[in-house]
């Protein structure tokens, strides 16, 4: 399938390894350019990597998505290496872990900043772009926790919720100006970061990683954890003109893990 992305540009946050990386490098394949933005050192590497894999035109700006000018210096230089921005792939880390009476109202605030008013930020400086040229795509990376709350993130299960309130209010503001507003929202994934947790909890239990594993992905009907390169194939065609028609929609990749019918 020809995704239409040919010459679109594609701004993604939290892109030096992950979620954002995969995204990252599913949509260079299909022939977008490629704004990458993360805080990390591997930055640089991750747009390198991207680049010689994928012949695509990749731009690398180091920011930070809970500042305000971090973020519109990412627009900005996407303006002024491309001229426009087509795609938007919102993501950013999660918010601490804990039960309510672990936390603070601090922490509750941090959370805020991180989870939603990121994606706000960063909503603020590309919609009136997009808006301008009648045309655009939002995907804001959440988590499967928006439809089945998880055990210990209570700032994750609350906050993302109100991320999800805002992409479906958008897309009903955006859609008749040509802009398309989703959500996708994973499940556990099999990044490097999953693989240094399973090797964490398996050095404290006396298991192996993939006992770990296996104990999480019992509860998924496909039996397994969902991979970068799936989700990152996912993210580009949600976000591309291939998916022209969807629209205000909260995708799961979970494998069927949420067993709510709605």
């Amino acid at each position: 399938m020809d995704l239409q992305l040919k010459n679109q540009v594609a701004l993604v946050t939290a892109a030096s390894k992950g979620l954002g990386k995969a995204s990252a490098l599913a949509l260079a394949r299909e022939g977008a350019k490629v704004v990458l933005s993360a805080r990390s050192d591997l930055l640089d590497t991750a747009a390198a990597e991207i680049r010689a894999e994928t012949g695509a035109e990749v731009v690398a700006v180091r920011g930070d998505v809970t500042r305000q000018e971090d973020v519109a210096r990412m627009v900005q230089t996407a303006l002024d290496h491309f001229g426009q921005v087509d795609i938007l792939i919102a993501n950013c880390g999660g918010p601490k872990p804990g039960n309510f009476l672990d936390l603070t109202p601090a922490d509750w605030e941090a959370a805020t900043n991180l989870t939603l008013m990121s994606v706000v930020r960063l909503c603020y400086a590309v919609v009136p772009h997009m808006v301008a040229r009648g045309s655009g795509s939002i995907v804001a990376i959440q988590s499967y926790s928006v439809k089945q709350p998880i055990d210990g993130l209570i700032l994750s299960n609350s906050v993302r919720l109100a991320v999800i309130g805002l992409m479906k209010s958008l897309a009903n503001e955006l859609g008749p100006k040509g802009i398309r507003v989703n959500s996708l929202n994973p499940a556990w994934t099999w990044t490097e970061r999953v693989q240094q947790l399973m090797a964490d909890r398996a050095a404290r239990t006396g298991t192996t990683p993939e006992q770990q594993a296996a104990g999480i992905t019992q509860a998924v009907p496909l039996g397994r954890m969902g991979t970068v390169e799936e989700f990152g194939q996912t993210a580009a065609w949600l976000a591309s003109p291939a998916a022209s028609f969807i629209h205000g929609t909260a995708l799961m990749f979970d494998g069927g893990a949420v067993k709510a019918v709605l």
